[in-house]
């Protein structure tokens, strides 16, 4: 008698759990809709809810730091290279000329593999000249690995800072020797007084 008693209430409380489950259910089918038809309620959009998807600080892809006028701060100092714990950077240089005629070493090609990188941020906090940061573009899917790997430096090499003006001396100009200067002329002694000659007075006869 017990083990029905048991089994009808199990059986009650399945199907009260069952309506209830089933109350929600029915409130979602009235529920007005949410979902974005993404990427293309995202394209072309003014909406400030589709400019940004991604946090200010979220790390989706790291790239260069470029100056108004098309020039990177990279100097191929290889540090972020070194500190990589992945190997994610590839560094390679060259030897170019300088207009001094010194040879000075650039920057060829720096290339960064997105697919084996983990966002440490390693590359950025230790790089002395701030050349490189992570931007936060997460619309980075591809097909192929290969294409995963980025050539940073893609904008054309610009001519590099001007050679200092160096200013020619004047030709010095031979000046004729100046004539050493007279010793000044001694004070003339002051003249001595013309003696004159009395003559004696004649005597009238």
């Amino acid at each position: 008698m017990g083990s029905v008693k048991e089994y009808f209430s199990s059986l009650g409380t399945g199907i009260s759990s069952l309506l209830k489950g089933m109350g929600v259910t029915g409130k979602e089918f009235f529920t007005p809709k949410v979902t974005e038809s993404y990427p293309d309620s995202r394209k072309g959009s003014t909406e400030p809810r589709y400019q940004q998807y991604a946090a200010p600080r979220f790390r989706a892809k790291l790239q260069f730091i470029y100056l108004p006028d098309g020039r990177n701060r990279c100097t191929a100092c290889g540090t972020c290279q070194r500190n990589c714990p992945n190997g994610t950077i590839t560094i390679t240089t060259k030897m170019v000329d300088m207009p001094d005629g010194k040879k000075k070493r650039k920057l060829d090609e720096y290339l960064y593999d997105l697919g084996s990188c983990t966002f440490c941020e390693l590359c950025v906090t230790t790089c002395p000249f701030d050349a490189i940061e992570f931007s936060n573009d997460f619309e980075q899917a591809v097909f192929t690995r290969e294409k995963l790997v980025h050539k940073l430096n893609y904008l054309p090499e610009q001519p590099g800072d001007p050679a200092p003006k160096v200013v020619a001396a004047a030709p010095k100009v031979a000046t004729p020797a100046a004539a050493p200067k007279a010793a000044p002329a001694a004070p003339e002694a002051p003249k001595a007084p013309e003696a004159t000659e009395t003559q004696p007075e004649k005597k009238e006869n």
